[in-house]
Formats: C-alpha cells, structure tokens, sequence
C-alpha cells in the first residue's frame, strides 16, 4: 500500500536553486471588505534573506528545497532553471521544515537520508513549467 498522500505527481530532481524570502505585498480594501476580511500574514523575520539551495522534488504544486531551513510560512521567491524551458521564478509559501539532516529506514530496513530543507507550497509558477513539469513528473 502506498503511503503517499500528496496530489500532484513528483519528480526527484537536483535543480540549483536561489531561495529569497520576500514578504507579502500591502493591500488596500474597501472598508466593508477589510471588516470581515481576514488573510495569513507571512513570517518576516527572515525577509530579504537570500540563499543558494537545491530543489530534490518537484511537482506541479510545490517542491523539497535542500537549504537553511526558513521560518514556517515565509513567503518566498525560488528561481531555478528548468530544462526544456529555462529559467523559472515561482512564489511560495514555506509549510515545513527538516531543520537538520536525518535518516530513515527503507522498508528493507536500509538508511534513507533525509537532507535539511524546506517544503514550499506554489502560490506562482508559470503555467508552461507547471506543464512541463508534470510531463516530467509522469
């Protein structure tokens, strides 16, 4: 049985990648609309922060970045290069986090390791490379 839960097909990948963590932009609602309006606000103590890391899985939806762990619901901004279409720059929201390297075992019993990272959830990806992506993913 598998124990997968996630949606959107993924593939293992070893991408460079440049993670930013770069804050939400202000909006100004209609004064009814802000009455009843609630949204969540990213973490922004590491905002501006800029770090080299490097996508393990990638699907349509989100990818596992190997970097320095950032805070749970930082918004960032991932640029990598993807092959087949070249450069991507997709928004994200920082849902977890492994803040240091682990192993687990296989069902075998053999060590899996696990690296520190991030998981971001796509908030904005081209549509091309989306479709790219699940092509690959397939």
């Amino acid at each position: 049985m598998s124990r997968e839960h996630r949606r959107a097909r993924r593939v293992a990948v070893n991408l460079p990648a440049v993670v930013e963590s770069i804050g939400q932009p202000e909006v100004t609602l209609h004064p009814a609309v802000a009455a009843v309006y609630r949204r969540v606000d990213p973490d922004v103590s590491a905002l501006g922060r800029t770090q080299p890391g490097f996508i393990r899985d990638l699907s349509t939806n989100g990818a596992f970045i190997g970097c320095e762990p950032l805070p749970l619901l930082s918004r960032v901004r991932v640029g990598f290069e993807l092959p087949s279409y070249g450069a991507v720059e997709a928004v994200g929201w920082v849902l977890w986090g492994r803040e240091a390297d682990c192993e687990v075992p296989d069902a075998l019993g053999d060590p899996v390791p696990l690296p520190r990272g991030i998981g971001v959830l796509f908030e904005a990806m081209p549509l091309e490379a989306r479709q790219i992506v699940a092509r690959m993913a397939r």
